[in-house]
């Protein structure tokens, strides 16, 4: 996998990179604030693009903000953004504009080497991974019109769950059920949802977005 990292700590973008590429992927560009990661990009066109939030010159925002005009430039590129706290603002924009293919997660994820790899490998092929913070943050922010007012409490976790880029299998373990109840919840989910099976995008890409749209204030 092509990736373009961006983070304004030379340790850090260096150790990323050496993360990376022991694991088989190929970092062809490393930026360190927000202009420079939107060239490096536009320039690449990488299979994936992991970003800090917090960038020079305001040392805040400027990562989120740099993946929402790629996103807005480059629709569908994967992006997944790494930060020690939620950007609200910014994030509604990132998770709720796009198609699938965007991951927000804190950085103590990244501790957990086996699983990181596997939300980037996620993201860019165009799921959604979300830490559980993060959907903590946006299930308390419901709209007053709200399109899974059909949906149950146990569906509606077992979305949050999907939210944070889990199997079926880690769904079921996560809330001590079968995975056959999982899947019976999931498919309850797809026709409350009114989501075909002949959708262009994947289903489960849907649902998730739609229960972001839903929980995004």
């Amino acid at each position: 996998m092509r990736i373009v990292v961006a983070d304004d700590s030379m340790l850090l973008r260096e150790g990323l990179q050496l993360l990376l590429t022991d694991a088989g992927h190929e970092v062809v560009a490393a930026a360190q604030d927000g202009d420079t990661l939107i060239e490096a990009a536009s320039r690449q066109r990488p299979d994936l693009v992991l970003t800090d939030v917090r960038m020079p010159p305001s040392h805040t925002d400027e990562g989120l903000r740099a993946a929402v005009a790629i996103r807005e430039q480059h629709p569908g590129m994967p992006i997944l953004v790494l930060s020690q706290y939620v950007v609200q603002s910014y994030a509604d924009e990132l998770l709720a504009a796009g198609d699938g293919g965007v991951g927000y997660l804190l950085k103590d994820r990244v501790s957990d080497i086996d699983e990181f790899i596997e939300d980037l490998d996620r993201v860019a092929g165009g799921g959604t991974v979300l830490d559980p913070q993060v959907v903590a943050q946006l299930m308390a922010h419901r709209r007053v019109q709200d399109p899974l007012s059909a949906i149950t409490e146990r569906e509606r976790d077992v979305l949050a769950l999907m939210a944070q880029g889990y199997t079926n299998a880690r769904i079921a373990q996560q809330l001590v059920v079968s995975e056959g109840a999982v899947e019976k919840h999931t498919s309850r989910i797809f026709n409350k949802l009114k989501l075909d099976s002949d959708d262009g995008l994947h289903r489960r890409v849907r649902a998730v977005l739609t229960f972001l749209r839903s929980e995004i204030q």
